[in-house]
């Protein structure tokens, strides 16, 4: 399977007034061309960060990512602008900064294309192509104010679709809908990513989003901490079942974050007991260090 995005030891700094906040501190993140991935994490974590950088929205301060062969460190201006036409798909949260208010979705989707300077013979058909794999075939003669919240997007996840990206981004995608139609716009990515091949990368804080995906991979103080890995299975019962596994990540020195719930449930702070086992390792709650001899 091929990487289509790979970040080593990630920093990105922010400086203000003398103040630094560092938003990345060495984060480490692989995702496969294919691949429909979730990145949850508290306000603050850091995945927003990820996002910008890695939609050449932003630079890191250091550390490496790649994004379909593209080097985000090293790019020129001209580079980076041609990469956000070319190469990559965002979708903001906020609907009205993904179209263009006067135009109707088939001519924001020409617009995108025109901009990716694809031929103008082919426009139409590639707008009403993607139309149809999103189920808004119908609707490509109306303005934004005439569409619903989830039908927006959906017309913005064609807007970001138009120039046949490797990687599509979309940052809290259905942050300002209702529960139905984020139902509708998150089914619509699955089905973007299954139909086109698209590589989809979610930034969301909803838990019920993050779940249907095959992969979730969790932000806390700029680094990763945890993935949560879901595949079908037929249970004994002949029905077919989600079966979730949850990883810690371990990082090059060996260090590791362990789930909120898991703290909070066995009262872990401070020391921990550590036993090595044959084939794993188990970590027990302690009060104190005379308590862990």
């Amino acid at each position: 399977m091929t990487t289509q995005i790979q970040c080593t030891d990630l920093v990105r700094i922010y400086s203000a007034e003398g103040v630094e906040v560092q938003a990345l501190q060495g984060l480490s993140l692989s995702v496969d061309a294919g691949e429909i991935t979730a990145v949850v994490g508290a306000s603050g974590s850091g995945k927003s960060t990820l996002l910008a950088i890695l939609s050449g929205h932003d630079i890191p301060t250091a550390g490496s990512a790649t994004v379909a062969g593209h080097d985000l460190l090293t790019m020129s201006g001209r580079e980076r602008t041609r990469y956000r036409r070319r190469t990559v798909g965002f979708v903001w949260q906020q609907t009205s900064r993904n179209l263009l208010p006067a135009l109707t979705v088939i001519e924001n989707i020409a617009t995108s294309l025109a901009v990716a300077r694809t031929p103008r013979r082919l426009r139409r058909a590639r707008a009403d192509a993607l139309l149809e794999v999103l189920a808004i075939g119908d609707l490509g003669d109306r303005r934004p104010a005439e569409l619903s919240g989830g039908q927006q997007q959906r017309a913005a996840i064609a807007v970001a679709l138009a120039n046949e990206p490797a990687v599509l981004f979309a940052d809290e995608p259905t942050g300002e809908l209702d529960e139905r139609n984020s139902e509708i716009v998150f089914a619509s990515l699955r089905e973007v990513n299954r139909e086109l091949g698209t590589t989809v990368l979610i930034v969301t804080h909803d838990e019920d989003v993050s779940r249907q995906v095959r992969r979730t991979v969790q932000i806390r103080d700029g680094r990763l901490a945890t993935e949560v890995h879901r595949e079908q299975r037929v249970d004994e019962h002949g029905e077919e079942r989600t079966h979730a596994r949850e990883y810690a990540v371990l990082d090059r020195v060996g260090r590791l974050q362990l789930p909120e719930d898991y703290l909070r449930a066995l009262s872990l702070r401070d020391l921990v007991r550590l036993e090595l086992e044959d084939d794993h390792v188990e970590v027990h709650p302690t009060s104190s260090p005379e308590a862990s001899g």
